[in-house]
């Protein structure tokens, strides 16, 4: 069984108390879905961007974040995505949790009152530190990059 991180959840405004808290959709899904606030619809033009708010803040705990990924319905069938996946919600972070979508389909995209938009990930956070160094351990792929190995 997965360890379960205590997060403090709260809304920002009674007006959008009757939308769902993010949950998972099944006891095997590794995302919280979470929904919109909107008051009634918010159209995302073809090949635009738009913040979409979801009435939420979190009080993360320190050592942890919470990734914002796409929501694969959304893209597979309409083209939504979010342009800076994953997107990172900081544990010192305390304002309104907003969903950055784009729509890379051909057309218009409507967002209902409280759809889903976008998955929750909570992950662990490792802190890096870096060390000055005059070489490096070689590798079998050395400084090979973007499709160095070939097409497939």
């Amino acid at each position: 069984m997965p360890e379960v991180i205590p997060i403090k959840i709260k809304r920002l405004s009674e007006e959008f108390n009757d939308i769902p808290l993010p949950s998972y959709s099944t006891p095997g899904s590794a995302g919280l879905d979470v929904r919109a606030a909107v008051a009634d619809e918010l159209i995302i033009p073809a090949g635009e961007i738009n913040l979409v708010p979801t009435n939420l803040s979190v009080e993360i705990p320190e050592g942890y974040e919470i990734q914002v990924r796409p929501r694969s319905g959304l893209a597979a069938k309409h083209g939504i995505s979010i342009p800076n996946a994953p997107g990172t919600i900081d544990s010192d972070y305390r304002g309104e949790i907003k969903i950055i979508l784009i729509n890379l389909g051909k057309e218009d995209f409507k967002i209902l009152r409280g759809d889903r938009i976008a998955q929750l990930v909570v992950s662990k956070v490792y802190k890096a530190e870096f060390t000055i160094s005059e070489e490096l351990v070689e590798s079998r792929r050395g400084s090979g990059g973007f499709g160095h190995t070939g097409k497939g």
